[in-house]
């Protein structure tokens, strides 16, 4: 299927393949592992080094003056939330769902990863109804970018071990590498801070949804300041510093474009000239002959 999105483009959407969402995991790890090391990827590898070094630099007094800032003006740092479905199974009374009844938890919750799941199941029960190959693909999209970014993050954190802000024995929190199975299920948020899951699962969840619908500009101008209020909440609940934030965007934006780059083309059916070009096809030349490049998917 076929969907206009300004300027003469096209996003292509082929039949969804199912269980594409597990099948595809091997081949999203392969890629993504290979564009991380690739020469395109030097100046942001660079980028999120430095900003993360710099900002090591800082946290604990960056720490202390957000939560300082936030708690003197009314934003609570514990987490609160209100009961609105439970059932007793037994003597104990298990909660399903649950409310947040402050606004930094409201914050931390939409980095949990649920709202994600609920656009996705949105957009998933609007293609099977509607047959919408672009709605069916961005489901199945936002489900393989978050097994494939929270296996990632997964494995940084039980590499790195390091203390989250309310566990912290030293400014900045210790560093604790490779912590045991045991020690690390047991004591999650003494070594699970770096980096964070929560902003890697927004930044994942907001790349997917401009990728494939770029012409919605209101997702970008709402994301964006989202998630550096996000990133504030989880600084003031004492779950990250700010330098465990620059590795996860980046982790959250290159396995989503790796993700939504093998789901989808971008066509231009308007060049210069009026002719039609396929932005996934270029040409080539060689001792003065144009010649049939490659495939190369955005």
């Amino acid at each position: 299927m076929q969907y206009a999105i300004g300027e003469g483009r096209e996003l292509v959407y082929p039949k969804p393949r199912p269980f594409g969402v597990i099948t595809n995991i091997p081949r999203d790890m392969g890629h993504t592992a290979k564009a991380t090391f690739s020469r395109p990827a030097l100046v942001p590898l660079a980028v999120i080094t430095s900003s993360t070094a710099g900002l090591m630099l800082f946290d604990q007094s960056i720490t202390d003056g957000v939560q300082g800032f936030l708690q003197r003006n009314g934003i609570k740092a514990h987490d609160l939330y209100r009961n609105v479905i439970s059932v007793k199974m037994g003597k104990q009374q298990v909660n399903i769902l649950r409310s947040p009844r402050n606004i930094n938890t409201a914050l931390y919750e939409t980095g949990q990863g649920f709202p994600g799941l609920v656009i996705g199941a949105g957009l998933f029960t609007y293609g099977k109804i509607t047959h919408d190959y672009r709605s069916l693909s961005t489901a199945s999209q936002l489900a393989e970018s978050f097994i494939l970014m929270g296996v990632l993050t997964q494995a940084l954190k039980r590499i790195t071990g390091r203390q989250s802000p309310s566990m912290a024995t030293q400014p900045g929190g210790k560093w604790q590498w490779f912590p045991s199975f045991h020690n690390y299920q047991n004591n999650t948020s003494n070594y699970d801070a770096f980096p964070s899951g929560h902003m890697a699962t927004y930044v994942s969840t907001l790349t997917v949804l401009i990728e494939n619908y770029p012409e919605k500009k209101y997702i970008r101008y709402i994301g964006y300041p989202l998630g550096g209020l996000i990133g504030l909440a989880m600084i003031n609940n004492g779950a990250h510093w700010a330098s465990d934030y620059p590795l996860a965007v980046g982790l959250g934006y290159l396995c989503a474009h790796e993700v939504a780059k093998f789901n989808r083309r971008l066509e231009n059916k308007v060049a210069k000239g009026g002719r039609k070009a396929d932005l996934n096809c270029f040409v080539s030349c060689v001792n003065g002959r144009l010649l049939p490049g490659v495939l190369y998917r955005f």
